[in-house]
């Protein structure tokens, strides 16, 4: 293996959930304010994922806040997103959901898809090693 390609395997992250366009997610976000961090979630309809499964792959979340729709675009594989979770998956006939943008009333509504179980990915902390006395 190339060196290029070892550092890159090194940020990767393992287990997360098969993201797709038209699921409904919440990222959980890390936050640090005054020293202090904490998870700040987004939930939105993803319209896009971008850049495969590498380590630059992202996904681009919607949601509609007080009648203004908010767009985030979420690196996956980042140090700062802690968790996301697949809540909701719908039925979609397109690689990007950017119609949703501009669509209003019955066409922004897309028909759910049932899935077995809820999909999500939390990052694992390492746990301390007690020294034995």
């Amino acid at each position: 293996m190339k060196q290029g390609e070892t550092i890159t395997k090194e940020h990767l992250k393992e287990g997360l959930p098969g993201i797709r366009p038209g699921d409904t997610v919440k990222v959980y976000q890390k936050i640090k304010e005054k020293g202090k961090e904490r998870l700040q979630a987004f939930e939105g309809v993803v319209l896009a994922r971008k850049h495969g499964k590498g380590v630059n792959a992202t996904i681009t979340v919607r949601k509609v806040i007080g009648g203004v729709g908010v767009e985030k675009i979420f690196p996956i594989h980042t140090p700062t997103i802690g968790k996301i979770e697949v809540v909701k998956r719908s039925k979609v006939r397109r690689a990007k959901l950017y119609y949703l943008r501009t669509a209003k009333g019955k066409k922004s509504r897309l028909k759910r898809k049932e899935f077995a179980e809820l999909l999500s990915w939390e990052e694992k902390k390492p746990k301390k090693e007690e020294t034995e006395e």
